[in-house]
């Protein structure tokens, strides 16, 4: 671990955390495209286990304050893992959204309708209802995350 990837993930946390009060309801999952946008920049810049410990990390502190789900983990973590992925296998930020769009769109979805909504908060879900909700979330999240990726190129923040 190196102190610059350890500072940039506290900021990406930070932004997730200041960012939570702005979600869009969908039954009992508050939907978090700020999220996602973390995740694609996380997963970018500093790999696949960084951007899960921040998804992590932001979704414990998003529940604490109350303006979070348990969805959050399956959602914001599996996008996380698969955008990292993408990015290291083939280096290119598109495919890093694609993997985020995967993860939390649809295998998020899977996660949460199946196991974390009947067995953690004793609800039940219907797929079709979480995969166009998190599908949305993490296409909006997704598109400006790769927006602020080319910001922070331009800027000399990051390098490809």
């Amino acid at each position: 671990m190196d102190t610059r990837s350890v500072a940039r993930a506290v900021i990406l946390v930070a932004i997730a955390v200041a960012l939570s009060p702005v979600f869009i309801p969908v039954g009992i999952s508050k939907c978090f495209p700020a999220q996602h946008m973390v995740n694609v920049v996380a997963a970018v810049m500093l790999g696949p286990v960084y951007a899960v410990v921040i998804a992590t990390i932001s979704g414990i502190i998003r529940n604490v304050l109350g303006l979070g789900t348990l969805l959050a983990f399956p959602g914001g973590m599996i996008g996380a893992l698969l955008a990292g992925l993408a990015y290291r296998k083939f280096k290119n930020i598109y495919m890093a959204g694609v993997g985020e769009i995967i993860g939390t769109g649809l295998l998020g979805s899977f996660v949460s309708v199946w196991i974390v909504a009947p067995v953690f908060m004793g609800k039940t879900v219907a797929l079709t209802i979480m995969i166009v909700a998190f599908s949305i979330s993490t296409l909006g999240g997704t598109v400006i995350g790769i927006v602020a990726l080319h910001l922070l190129r331009k800027a000399g923040i990051w390098e490809p």
